[in-house]
């Protein structure tokens, strides 16, 4: 059934379906994102504060600097479950867009049975339907009137277990003959 803006109504489902997909898809890569923004963020800070303890010391304040350090070592702790949940997102991601073929694939296959199911529900005459059954009797007749040759009755003779010696070995084993040749 069509609307009036030509689409039908499962293809506007199934664009809805697909924003659905399509923003939950979206959403994990904004958020992989964010957390990228915040990764790079940290890594700034870390450094800031690295050069920062590297004064604190020179100018005798070993205690704020130790301070600045203990932070540094959290927040790089904090990078690395920053770094994991990036990982997570971007398997979500991957699979989510996996999911979201096999559904596209499965969608396509359901519609072309659909058509075909039409096209064979009522669309061949009568005369049709009686050239297909002929086509058919003609196919399985084709393959009764197939003649296969006869099998042998007889046992067939047993193969040596060692292979035989060719003529031209024979004749590179013989002394004789290579002292002849020479």
């Amino acid at each position: 059934m069509r609307h009036r803006h030509g689409k039908s109504f499962r293809e506007k489902e199934s664009n809805s379906g697909d924003r659905a997909g399509q923003s939950c898809a979206g959403q994990l890569k904004q958020q992989r994102d964010k957390l990228k923004q915040y990764q790079k963020k940290i890594t700034l800070q870390m450094e800031k504060e690295r050069q920062l303890a590297k004064q604190l010391l020179k100018d005798g304040k070993k205690e704020k600097a130790l301070l600045l350090l203990k932070k540094k070592r959290y927040q790089d702790q904090l990078l690395d479950k920053t770094e994991n949940q990036i990982s997570n997102l971007e398997r979500m991601v991957l699979s989510i867009e996996e999911v979201e073929k096999i559904m596209d694939e499965t969608h396509d296959a359901i519609e072309y049975q659909k058509q075909i199911d039409e096209m064979l529900a009522g669309s061949l005459t009568q005369e049709d339907e009686e050239a297909v059954l002929a086509e058919l009797e003609a196919i399985t007749q084709g393959d009764a009137d197939l003649e296969l040759p006869e099998v042998p009755e007889e046992e067939l003779p047993e193969v040596p277990e060692q292979e035989p010696v060719r003529e031209k070995e024979k004749v590179k084993k013989n002394p004789e003959r290579e002292m002849l040749a020479l």
